[in-house]
């Protein structure tokens, strides 16, 4: 009976996310901010706390907190922030594969070439989906698909 209701409710949100997209996405954002943002401190003090041992360190870990203390407010403020940085990692990652798969296409064993073709297509769909997730609206309605998806799957499977 728990399982139904909590698939009921991941439904019902997916939906009215997929109304207003921007209520999955600042909620995810503010998270993801504020663990940022935790982040940011524990490595200032640790790196204050380093410099003794290491300055090097110190210093690095001190250089960090403040990215880190950046990127937490710049999150919580501006989700389009966190939108546009996801898409970015997305879209590195898919240039990675694609890399990897004209290697995997240029190397003469056996069955590599094959993994390179399908290597470098996952490269290309990454490289979409990366541009398509930088926009907030777009991120705010997958994140609502994904809800009624797994609600649905909550429903249908059963333990």
């Amino acid at each position: 009976m728990q399982k139904n209701a909590m698939a009921l409710i991941m439904i019902v949100l997916g939906l009215i996310i997929l109304i207003f997209p921007m209520l999955g996405l600042v909620p995810l954002s503010w998270i993801t901010g504020f663990i940022v943002l935790i982040l940011g401190i524990g490595l200032l003090i640790s790196g204050f706390n380093d410099m003794s041992v290491s300055k090097g360190v110190g210093i690095a870990e001190i250089i960090l907190g403040i990215i880190a203390l950046i990127l937490g407010i710049g999150f919580i403020v501006n989700p389009g922030l966190f939108s546009w940085l996801l898409g970015l990692i997305v879209w590195i990652a898919g240039l990675f594969l694609i890399i990897a798969g004209i290697i995997g296409i240029f190397v003469n064993k056996g069955g590599f070439r094959w993994n390179g073709v399908i290597t470098l297509i996952i490269g290309i769909i990454y490289i979409i989906v990366g541009n398509l997730i930088a926009d907030p609206q777009i991120l705010g309605a997958l994140i609502g698909l994904w809800l009624i998806i797994t609600g649905i799957l909550a429903f249908i499977i059963k333990e």
